[in-house]
């Protein structure tokens, strides 16, 4: 299987798993700052940008296990995730499974909000028969997509978050819309050794538009760590 991927720096691992619809680019700021100091790996997700599909992708887990096989062939264990939305997804799965040092999760997803009287709605009418089209996201996704983006935004992650046992730096746009900061509040809640920075004025893609200062802020929670 193909990965299309960059890795720079030496010394410890970050590894940067991009949000959904996004690819690697989305991280190249973050990985050329931070790799003076570390060893950046920085992939476009499998199905995402030049990466291929999981071939015989039957649940999340399998996309989850992919990614340790391709860490694994680069001699990377042990990593510290940077992961924004969907990318955190898959952090919070990885570190319930294999081992990571820290992480860093940004407008991450993984708490499911509450079904509004619309989604109810439609979900009524979906098993009544009636046709019903899907989100952008769903549209636009080839039929392995689909199966992961189906796979993911019906796991509620709140449970596996009180077992994390590693460091999480949670940082959030005040005014993200895709992932709500009172998902960022529940989530600090919920993992025993979080804190949480928020970016006033930030929305979803607060962690690419200040690119610099995120990348400082991230230097400095990995200083004071005793990794």
């Amino acid at each position: 299987m193909n990965i299309n991927s960059f890795i720079t720096g030496d010394q410890q691992p970050l590894v940067f798993l991009h949000g959904w619809g996004a690819n690697m680019q989305m991280m190249n700021p973050h990985a050329a700052l931070l790799s003076h100091d570390y060893k950046c790996i920085n992939l476009d997700l499998f199905g995402f940008g030049k990466s291929d599909e999981i071939e015989n992708y039957q649940k999340f887990e399998d996309y989850v296990d992919a990614l340790h096989t391709f860490l694994i062939s680069k001699n990377i264990c042990d990593p510290i995730f940077i992961a924004h939305s969907f990318g955190a997804r898959i952090a919070i799965k990885y570190a319930l499974k294999y081992p990571v040092k820290a992480m860093i999760l940004t407008g991450a997803a993984g708490i499911r909000p509450p079904l509004s009287l619309r989604k109810k709605l439609r979900i009524y009418l979906h098993h009544k028969g009636f046709k019903m089209k899907g989100s952008y996201d769903y549209e636009k996704a080839s039929g392995f997509l689909r199966k992961v983006l189906i796979d993911a935004v019906n796991q509620d992650l709140s449970e596996e978050m009180k077992k994390i046992e590693v460091p999480v730096l949670l940082i959030w746009g005040e005014n993200d819309k895709e992932t709500p900061l009172w998902m960022g509040k529940k989530m600090h809640e919920l993992i025993s050794q979080s804190s949480l920075i928020v970016f006033k004025d930030g929305d979803h893609f607060a962690y690419y538009q200040e690119y610099a200062r995120f990348c400082f802020i991230v230097k400095e929670f990995l200083e004071g760590l005793d990794l």
